[in-house]
């Protein structure tokens, strides 16, 4: 019998265990998730601030409840001087198809800021059923 091919998905070798841990970790210094965002917002007492960073219009038709809307071209210092220097932003925005999250993320480390980005955005909190809030105000869970 001859020997067979690999898979796509083995044709290339998986990483070594360390350097496999290495790269995860440092993604989730990065990144964060909807369901570990409504999980800590559904606790009444979360250790960040959550911000959508699309503009108002998109804000008050749907947002994740708990979260400040600031667009990330209004993200200056003087906007951000009302909070600690070490307060952990989460940012997200309409979903995968949309960079306006990244650029947020961005903005924030220039500023000095430390962010985790909530993956997937809003069409990532949708797919996981979670409610929406409308309107100008942040509302809650």
């Amino acid at each position: 019998m001859a020997p067979t091919e690999p898979s796509f998905v083995a044709a290339i070798p998986a990483a070594d265990p360390a350097v496999a841990r290495a790269h995860f970790a440092a993604r989730l210094a990065f990144e964060t998730d909807c369901a570990d965002v409504h999980a800590a917002l559904s606790s009444g007492n979360p250790d960040f601030v959550l911000l959508e960073v699309r503009g108002p219009g998109a804000y008050a038709r749907g947002h994740v409840p708990g979260a400040l809307n600031l667009p990330y071209r209004d993200m200056t210092e003087e906007r951000l001087s009302i909070y600690p220097k070490d307060t952990l932003f989460v940012v997200y925005c309409a979903g995968p198809h949309c960079n306006g999250a990244d650029r947020g993320a961005l903005r924030l480390s220039e500023l000095g800021r430390k962010v985790k980005l909530m993956l997937g955005g809003l069409t990532g909190w949708a797919d996981e059923g979670f409610p929406l809030a409308t309107g100008a105000e942040a509302g809650s869970l």
